[in-house]
């Protein structure tokens, strides 16, 4: 088994902190009972609000991409819309030690 290990940096525009971290938040109990994941961990930067961070175990690359066509990741990258600064960052990798 090739786990995948997943960073994830969400940056909020100003003004919509709450509402980013609402429906991030919303992701977290779903995303933790599907099949594949084994830590789905959310974070916002002490030092920066608008910053939040997922980190991320997953049994296998395919579970990885099955969890980001589930529906309520779709819903909620929908209600996110217009509300980040810019892009998500994500990163898979897999740990070498």
């Amino acid at each position: 088994m090739q786990k995948i290990d997943v960073v994830a940096h969400i940056h909020a525009a100003e003004g919509n902190e709450a509402l980013v971290r609402e429906v991030l938040e919303g992701f977290v109990g779903p995303t933790r009972a599907e099949d594949g994941c084994l830590r789905y961990d959310l974070f916002q930067d002490i030092s920066d609000p608008l910053k939040f961070t997922f980190i991320e175990e997953w049994t296998t690359e395919a579970a990885l991409d099955k969890h980001g066509q589930s529906a309520h990741i779709l819903a909620g990258r929908a209600k996110l819309e217009g509300k980040l600064s810019g892009p998500s960052w994500v990163q898979r990798a897999r740990r070498i030690l």
